[in-house]
């Protein structure tokens, strides 16, 4: 019995080495830290449980068969964060650089399954060469049956990818996939063809870092949502995450202690809005100050700053923020704006998290780089979004809205739940000096009449008035009591029941 007792702990112990020493040296020279550290510091002290620790790669082609270390590759179970169940899978670069065979697919099919049966969330440390080359097909196909699992998850259980390495081809597809991508500057990649091939194929001559690094894609490409400095600082992020979001979709945003007064009154926020309605201001102070402990989870801040999203807590429960940002072309949507915004939204829809919309926005970004590039069907997805979210939406007018962008911003014609305006919110078609030009063209010579003419429509249409009067607002509030109205708006709605028409599923401006 001793004999086997110490066989358990020998083969352990071997498993936990993973590549041996001298690659986990290599690994920590680089600034990196091995798969199974990477686990110890995302989960709960003591609580990882791994699955699988002992199999080994099936391929006798090219000599693999003499060398056969446990666990493949990638370390996969569960454990928790704060408390909560989640599923994990490490991918483990010291061996054979972390690539993926058909077994090394087989543990992270294993461990989402659980995860989609079991109804909690699923986070991929992403490490990885990419294909084994040796096993040839079976390693793509394991590719794929990673990817159909993303596929069924999607919309289920929350899916989380930390690029901590290199993630290149094929590999590239599953993070694309999650919900949300984190990513380490300096020491994490990602592309579909690396430099060599884009050289020898289009002639640029590009690095791995500005081909597909965290700066890359966190600020161009949006492919990630954020970027950290090191490994220790994403993986403490990602627990931050975690207790923003339900464990699964049938489940509520988990409910914090919280020591911020529902009813704090805030005056500053009555001059937050600038007299001359063309001096930008920074909405970021208002969800601040909306916030419970003025705790803010930005998601995606490089990418497209003209809009704001992510999460706050309002009494404790997670609520999503969609927030135009003045200080950023003036607040005005854009192609880039509107995908940002609306992928945001669907997440939030799908696992049933609140949303509070904050609008301060002149229109859509007029040019031809836009009209060329699709605005319109971008525009749409944003539109889209908000129209078929059934979750509680709240939405506050602080300043502008004009034209279809403030259709678009969840006003009430989209189902908006409660939709309140400040006093300084101008709600109309255009601003009072482009409606003036178009009203009394033939006037346009008379500076003075014009003058008088820009006057009277200001006084008119630029306030809230008009579209309360409609009952398209249902109040005008006071700034400084934002963040009471807005906690009892969604107290009101903690049990609403909406149900969209049977479908398959929509087809969505892509």
């Amino acid at each position: 019995m001793k004999d086997i007792l110490q066989e358990l702990q020998d083969r352990r112990g071997l498993a936990r080495l993973g590549g041996g020493e001298k690659r986990i040296q290599a690994q920590h020279s680089k600034g990196k830290l091995t798969a199974r550290e990477r686990i110890e510091l995302l989960l709960d002290e003591g609580s990882f449980e791994e699955f699988d620790m002992f199999v080994t790669h099936r391929c006798t082609d090219f000599g693999m068969q003499d060398e056969k270390p446990a666990g493949d590759g990638v370390v996969t179970g569960w454990g928790t964060i704060n408390g909560r169940v989640v599923y994990v899978f490490s991918q483990d670069f010291t061996v054979f650089g972390g690539s993926l065979s058909e077994t090394h697919s087989q543990k992270i099919c294993k461990i989402m399954d659980m995860a989609i049966q079991n109804g909690a969330p699923v986070i991929g440390l992403n490490d990885s060469g990419g294909a084994r080359i040796q096993e040839g097909v079976m390693s793509l196909a394991g590719y794929a049956d990673v990817f159909q699992r993303n596929i069924m998850a999607s919309g289920v259980i929350p899916q989380i990818s930390v690029i901590m390495g290199p993630c290149a081809g094929g590999a590239v597809y599953s993070p694309a996939m999650t919900d949300f991508i984190f990513m380490v500057k300096d020491t994490s990649y990602m592309f579909v063809t690396g430099p060599d091939v884009v050289k020898t194929v289009t002639n640029e001559v590009v690095t791995a870092e500005e081909l597909g690094g965290a700066t890359t894609h966190t600020r161009k490409s949006s492919v990630a949502d954020k970027a950290f400095e090191n490994d220790v600082e994403a993986l403490t992020e990602v627990r931050r995450l975690v207790d923003f979001l339900p464990l699964n979709n049938r489940e509520k945003p988990p409910v914090r202690p919280f020591f911020d007064s529902p009813d704090r009154i805030d005056n500053s926020l009555d001059t937050l809005v600038p007299e001359n309605a063309n001096t930008p201001y920074d909405m970021k102070e208002l969800i601040i100050k909306l916030a419970d402990e003025g705790d803010f989870y930005e998601i995606q801040e490089d990418f497209a700053k003209n809009i704001i999203t992510g999460f706050i807590r309002l009494e404790g429960s997670t609520v999503g923020v969609v927030a135009n940002q003045p200080m950023v072309l003036a607040g005005c949507l854009d192609i880039d704006s509107s995908r940002k915004a609306a992928r945001f939204v669907r997440f939030c829809d799908a696992f049933e998290i609140p949303i509070l919309t904050l609008v301060d926005v002149p229109g859509f970004l007029p040019g031809t780089g836009q009209e060329y590039g699709g605005v319109i069907k971008h525009g749409a997805k944003l539109l889209f979004a908000y129209g078929e979210a059934t979750v509680p939406k709240v939405t506050v007018i602080t300043r502008k809205a004009y034209g279809g962008a403030y259709d678009v911003m969840a006003s009430k014609h989209l189902r908006g739940d409660f939709n309140y305006a400040w006093p300084t919110a101008e709600i109309a078609v255009m601003g009072a000096k482009g409606a003036t030009e178009i009203l009394y063209r033939s006037e346009l010579v008379d500076a003075e009449k014009i003058a008088q003419r820009t006057a009277d429509y200001e006084d008119r249409f630029a306030n809230p008035f008009v579209a309360a009067e409609k009952g398209f607002i249902d109040d005008v509030i006071m700034p400084h009591s934002t963040r009471r109205r807005v906690n009892r708006a969604f107290a009101s709605l903690r049990n609403k029941k909406l149900q969209n028409p049977w479908k398959k599923h929509d087809n969505i401006p892509l």
